[in-house]
């Protein structure tokens, strides 16, 4: 189940690493008694899911963490890609709500794909993992559009400046039983999320990845396709509330076997999630993220 990022980021050029611009001192911001953990994404993340009895995995998050310790607040909302949440000025919303100690989890991919060369949907990024650009018209407005890591890495950048710190976890998988046989492998944006990280500078300075679709892939994979099948009720990509709750426990998992320090807040311990369906660790992805180009 190990990732092969090498592979991919051969396969896509890997970009060199970019400043990753001015951060906050925490030490000077007030923080805040109770952190908030801040949700960034799309419907699979989002209260309601994609509608039609589906929820989204960010729903459950919260149960996770003693309301002592931590507070979950799910801003995810459907059908939005990284471009779309910043151009309807999404993360400045939550960059202008979060507080020091707070956390932030970003995770999108499943709009993000895409061609710009016909018609615009308002969602597609421009392609490539650097500072390329695209010139588009959207509803009538013309628009520079920018990579998928450039959206995610401006703003991680603005959730640090004001004392937070950031993840950027890879997306949920579509159903890996669709085939009839187990099939999953990691995809352009999964590298993406990574390479935002690597280029922010990383666990030492405030920014995380966690591998969340890996480790739903590892899951469902346990699980079989006949309780997956039946738990993706109108679509390959959208989750019942049982799916929905293997999503998060799947992304506390991967936040236990990391290294931030979010997964201390967390109710679960390691041992309790590995001796389950969700598996094993998979890789200890946050200790240095330079480690994965291997």
């Amino acid at each position: 189940m190990r990732a092969t990022l090498s592979v991919v980021a051969g396969l896509l050029g890997l970009a060199s690493a970019l400043p990753a611009g001015d951060v906050a001192d925490s030490s000077v911001l007030e923080k805040r008694a109770t952190p908030t953990v801040w949700m960034c994404g799309d419907s699979t993340m989002a209260k309601g899911g994609g509608g039609s009895g589906t929820e989204g995995w960010g729903q459950y998050l919260q149960y996770s963490f003693d309301t002592s310790k931590a507070k979950v607040d799910n801003r995810a909302i459907g059908g939005r890609s990284a471009r779309s949440y910043t151009r309807e000025g999404r993360f400045d919303t939550v960059a202008g709500l979060v507080q020091s100690g707070d956390w932030v989890i970003m995770e999108f991919g499943h709009n993000d794909g895409g061609s710009l060369s016909t018609t615009d949907n308002g969602r597609t990024d421009c392609f490539g993992d650097g500072t390329q650009t695209c010139q588009t018209t959207y509803n009538g407005v013309a628009e520079t559009v920018l990579t998928f890591p450039a959206y995610l890495k401006n703003a991680a950048t603005k959730m640090s400046a004001k004392g937070a710190k950031v993840i950027i976890s890879a997306a949920t998988p579509n159903n890996v039983w669709e085939s009839g046989s187990f099939s999953w492998s990691a995809d352009r944006f999964y590298y993406y999320c990574w390479l935002a990280v690597q280029q922010l500078g990383g666990p030492s300075k405030g920014f995380y990845f966690v591998p969340h679709g890996e480790y739903a892939a590892q899951a469902m994979k346990n699980l079989g396709a006949t309780t997956i099948n039946a738990n993706y009720p109108n679509d390959h990509t959208h989750t019942a509330p049982y799916l929905a709750d293997v999503m998060h426990k799947a992304f506390v998992l991967g936040l236990e076997c990391g290294t931030s320090a979010l997964a201390k807040l967390a109710k679960n311990t390691t041992a309790s999630l590995t001796s389950t369906y969700l598996g094993a660790c998979i890789d200890n992805y946050n200790s240095t993220v330079h480690a994965l180009l291997r």
